[in-house]
């Protein structure tokens, strides 16, 4: 994600009404979000559709490498010979 400007990216959601279309594609066009205020505090992000699919598989792998370091603290993993042996099982089932 590149990284929000303070100066062109965050609005009120007054000016986000009456621009909606326009701020949506400057959200497009520069792959920056738009922080929306309400009351002068923030109040909710706009993200490219993309960007946030990127977000969403980013964390998912963040959480599949915690519970993997997990699992290697406690003890729980295999070796990779037997992994593979189970998958090879599994697939042809």
């Amino acid at each position: 994600m590149r990284r929000l400007k303070l100066t062109s990216d965050i609005k009120p959601v007054s000016e986000f009404r009456a621009n909606a279309a326009e701020l949506i594609e400057q959200v497009r066009n520069t792959g920056r979000p738009l922080v929306l205020t309400q009351r002068g505090h923030s109040a909710a992000v706009v993200l490219d559709v993309e960007e946030y699919e990127h977000l969403l598989e980013e964390i998912e792998l963040l959480r599949d490498i915690r519970v993997a370091e997990k699992e290697l603290k406690t003890g729980k993993s295999v070796p990779n010979r037997e992994a593979k042996r189970k998958i090879k099982e599994r697939l042809n089932g």
